[in-house]
């Protein structure tokens, strides 16, 4: 009986055993299909991936306002300047390098500086600067200050002090500071800075300096002093020479007035003589007709205007009245005589 039982027993264990084989075979035929999309698919997303991280690792976008240096192993081999989209071989063969090519400032700081006529003064000047849209300046910058504007703007300040020193050289104080604004020549000076920094980091760092300009200047204490008095005495000679011109002019007008006043009495007395002149022969004339026209008559007239010319109310005269021209007063004219 527990033989039998034991029998059974191993039977129904043993086609349990080989129905749940035969089941498990069943699933391992329909499975094998879904696992080999699944290991496909898993291949194709990550090429996919590594497709996208090569091209994102290739593709160079170029910005307005910038360029990029490819670099190959760390040196230079092409600059893009165009803005848009580039490709370049993926790293560490070759990196890309973003340079800025936007307007920059800078200031030199106030720098102590002597002048053509021995003075000292204080200036400070800010300087505009970029790099140039140009390959060549984009590598030289690259190489010169490894793309980095703080150290460009530090030699740029550099060569600043440097440049203030040799143009403040060629001019004198009073080409910068003046009271006649005709005699200023502030414009010229910075103009020659700006050459002179143009020549000495152009072809060093590939920057251009795009203006200069004298933002602050002030003068020392013993400088201030030889101005005010040099001031002091352009005034006075101004003064002077003012002085003088109204003094010259004054005068001028005074000779001018004289002349002009002589010229007038002498043509009015030119005038009065000729006046005169026109007169005396009009009275002779007159008085020639009257002697032509009665010659006793005209005797006695001019006898009486010559004891009217001598004799006034108060005038007593003792005279023999037969002598001319009172004997006409006793005898009566001439033609009376006889009678």
């Amino acid at each position: 009986m527990d033989t039998h039982d034991h029998a059974g027993h191993d039977h129904d264990h043993a086609h349990d055993h080989f129905a749940f084989g035969h089941h498990h075979h069943d699933g391992d035929e329909a499975g094998a299909p879904t696992s080999r999309a699944r290991t496909a698919l898993r291949f194709g997303v990550a090429t996919l991936v590594a497709i996208g991280a090569v091209l994102a690792a290739s593709a160079v976008m170029v910005s307005a306002g910038t360029a990029v240096v490819v670099t190959q192993f760390g040196k230079p081999v092409r600059v893009l300047t165009e803005p848009g989209l580039a490709w370049k071989i993926p790293a560490p063969v070759e990196s890309a390098l973003v340079v800025d090519l936007r307007l920059r400032t800078t200031s030199s700081g106030l720098q102590d500086v002597g002048t053509k006529d021995g003075l000292r003064i204080l200036l400070q000047a800010f300087v505009a600067w970029q790099v140039p849209n140009e390959p060549a300046d984009i590598q030289q910058y690259v190489r010169a200050v490894r793309n980095d504007p703080d150290e460009a703007a530090r030699q740029l300040r550099s060569f600043a002090g440097s440049a203030l020193q040799v143009t403040a050289s060629a001019f004198d104080l009073a080409d910068l500071v003046n009271t006649d604004p005709r005699r200023v020549r502030l414009a010229e000076f910075e103009t020659k800075l700006q050459a002179q920094l143009e020549r000495q980091v152009r072809q060093t760092y590939g920057i251009v300096v795009r203006q200069v300009g004298i933002e602050r200047l002030s003068l020392p204490e013993s400088t201030l002093e030889a101005t005010v008095a040099r001031m002091r005495s352009e005034r006075e000679t101004v003064a002077a020479l003012r002085t003088a011109d109204g003094l010259r002019a004054a005068a001028q007008v005074r000779a001018e007035a004289g002349r002009d006043s002589r010229i007038t009495v002498a043509e009015a007395q030119t005038e009065a003589a000729q006046i005169e002149a026109t007169s005396r022969k009009q009275a002779a004339e007159i008085q020639a007709s009257a002697y032509n026209a009665d010659p006793q008559l005209y005797m006695m007239l001019r006898s009486l205007d010559t004891l009217s010319n001598m004799v006034g109310p108060n005038t007593r005269l003792v005279l023999r009245t037969d002598a001319a021209p009172f004997n006409v007063l006793v005898q009566g004219p001439p033609g009376n005589a006889g009678k």
